[in-house]
């Protein structure tokens, strides 16, 4: 005899499901202002995801069942080419009013229609009135020379620590200057990845929510629910499973640990499945991260560490490609 009770089929934690506006998320800087480690000025960077490896390593960690022995770790490859500064952009009452461009590579035209000529002039204007504005951030872009995944840059704003001062006189000192992924994060270090997930365009019900298939004897559809909902309220409810796009969604993991910064070493022979050679310097972050080869990938600094994952230490053996 069936149950008359179950768990529902399908996440009631993210709605709507829709395409992501863009590839490579924004990301509400607001929350994570004092959660920086000390002297860590750049709030985030950016990368592309190239595969997965396996990790023998030695967990280090108290009170883990492990402790002391040999253990083998999953770990995403996410290469970082440099970054560097197209603007600064002042804020204030949650507005931006003043912004000032300090590049205008040709490679930028693809994506913004930079200016002609750099407006380096803005900066001693805004730095005499600094104190009207309520923050600062900068707008990075990829090296995309380094990388010859394509031929058009990826863009992000990313936000800096400190007082508004600081915060100014920083972005001055990096214009015209590469920002290295060893400059932002480092080994052991928390953090956010944002990405867009693989998609799968337009899927029913079955694949969608993941509900089951009706008995061979249901009438309207064996792959489809056995009811929109109640007669009343008079309407189909978002939660009730239906067909739609799959896929191809903005989500968050949140806490995901690097395990290390690591170079060219990593290559497999045959390079990486759909990418190829990592060229640059890159992250080895535990576990899976979302999204294709290829993808953009941002990262933020942890806006809710967690205490058990930051205490996990690994002592790295050999990396088996």
């Amino acid at each position: 005899m069936p149950k008359r009770h179950k768990p529902r089929k399908g996440s009631l934690q993210f709605w709507p499901r829709v395409r992501a506006e863009k590839i490579l998320p924004s990301v509400n800087w607001t929350p994570l202002y004092g959660r920086e480690k000390t002297g860590q000025k750049i709030l985030g960077f950016f990368g592309y995801k190239a595969g997965m490896l396996r990790v023998l390593v030695n967990d280090l960690t108290q009170h883990s069942m492990t402790k002391n022995k040999e253990i083998v770790v999953p770990v995403t490859v996410i290469e970082c080419p440099p970054l560097k500064l197209y603007s600064i952009r002042l804020y204030k009452n949650g507005r931006v009013v003043a912004e000032a461009v300090v590049s205008n590579e040709k490679e930028l035209k693809k994506i913004v229609k930079a200016p002609k000529e750099l407006q380096l002039a803005k900066l001693p204007d805004i730095e005499k009135s600094i104190e009207g504005y309520d923050d600062a951030k900068i707008i990075l872009y990829s090296d995309i020379r380094k990388i010859h995944l394509k031929k058009t840059p990826d863009i992000s704003e990313i936000a800096l620590s400190g007082s508004i001062k600081e915060k100014f006189e920083f972005a001055k000192g990096l214009i015209g200057k590469e920002i290295n992924i060893s400059d932002v994060f480092s080994a052991g270090q928390l953090i956010d990845v944002h990405a867009v997930t693989k998609g799968h365009g337009f899927q029913g019900p079955m694949k969608r929510f993941g509900i089951g298939k009706r008995s061979h004897k249901s009438e309207k559809g064996v792959r489809r629910p056995g009811t929109l909902g109640p007669w009343t309220p008079s309407k189909v409810m978002f939660y009730a499973p239906q067909a739609g796009q799959t896929g191809f969604f903005t989500r968050v993991i949140y806490n995901s640990k690097i395990i290390k910064i690591a170079s060219a070493e990593i290559n497999p022979k045959k390079g990486f499945h759909r990418y190829g050679f990592v060229k640059n310097p890159c992250l080895l972050m535990k576990g899976s991260i979302q999204g294709p080869a290829k993808r953009p990938v941002l990262l933020a600094i942890s806006a809710r560490p967690s205490k058990n994952a930051g205490k996990k230490n690994y002592e790295i053996i050999k990396i088996m490609n």
